[in-house]
């Protein structure tokens, strides 16, 4: 059994820098050996929920700019699998959710940056799903639960994006966190670990500094996500936290 994780991934600099994160993803990773792995991405956005669907490997996406050369470097040759991706989608399909298959798309950098650092070498098919940002939590909730179980087959299932992700707030000379970004996450753990669905659903007027730590959701709803696929009967822990740049959250959990 490998349980669902949310991870944030930051900035694409943590590919090829190492620091508290990187170390816990390097260290959590060679304890596993899944034999998929599922991500959902904040970096591919699409009104239906998509499914890459290959088993070819995939292109590594440099959907950045202005980084180093180095980043621009890196290979992540996974593979994928049009077996599962088709499983998937039935899963989905079975509870009313809408899916399209895409049979061409990479790996973005919110997939292929936190494998990396978790399995520097890709041994078992990745499927990649999107995000649509704008659902209720309850429904992104609703969509993570149709992958409920899969667990116990050994397919982790990753929610790949950031609690707190507000690059306007970034303070470059910070060298403690915010107070204001701990202070959301401080809730958002509450919650999590109290299993209070309720309040979690409505974090947008509950939680403390929503908008500053949520100013748009596509990196906070795979947290929703990989929380609905886990199971309910599983308590919810915090299995990683730091923060850089003043604000910029690296919390993991684990469903």
């Amino acid at each position: 059994m490998i349980a669902p994780i949310f991870v944030g991934h930051g900035s694409p600099l943590m590919a090829i820098q190492n620091t508290p994160c990187t170390e816990f993803l390097l260290d959590y990773g060679s304890k596993l050996a899944p034999k998929a792995i599922v991500i959902f991405t904040a970096h591919w956005e699409t009104e239906v929920l998509t499914i890459s669907s290959t088993d070819d490997v995939y292109e590594t996406i440099y959907d950045f700019g202005g980084f180093p050369k180095e980043l621009y470097q890196i290979q992540y040759p996974a593979k994928g699998s049009t077996q599962l991706a088709h499983t998937l989608a039935a899963r989905f399909q079975a509870k009313g959710i809408r899916v399209n298959l895409d049979t061409t798309r990479g790996l973005d950098h919110g997939s292929w940056v936190p494998l990396s650092r978790m399995f520097p070498q890709p041994e078992c098919p990745v499927i990649q799903i999107s995000v649509h940002p704008y659902l209720p939590p309850a429904e992104q909730y609703r969509i993570g639960e149709a992958l409920r179980g899969l667990d116990q087959e050994d397919i982790l299932i990753v929610g790949s994006g950031a609690t707190v992700h507000n690059l306007r707030a970034i303070n470059w000379n910070a060298v403690e966190p915010d107070a204001w970004a701990v202070a959301f996450d401080d809730w958002l753990i509450a919650g999590i670990e109290q299993s209070n669905l309720d309040a979690l659903f409505h974090y947008d007027t509950l939680a403390p500094n929503a908008r500053m730590a949520v100013p748009r959701p596509e990196h906070f709803v795979p947290l929703y996500l990989a929380m609905g696929s886990g199971d309910p009967q599983r308590q919810a822990k915090v299995i990683h936290r730091s923060y850089e740049v003043g604000s910029l959250s690296y919390l993991a959990l684990s469903f």
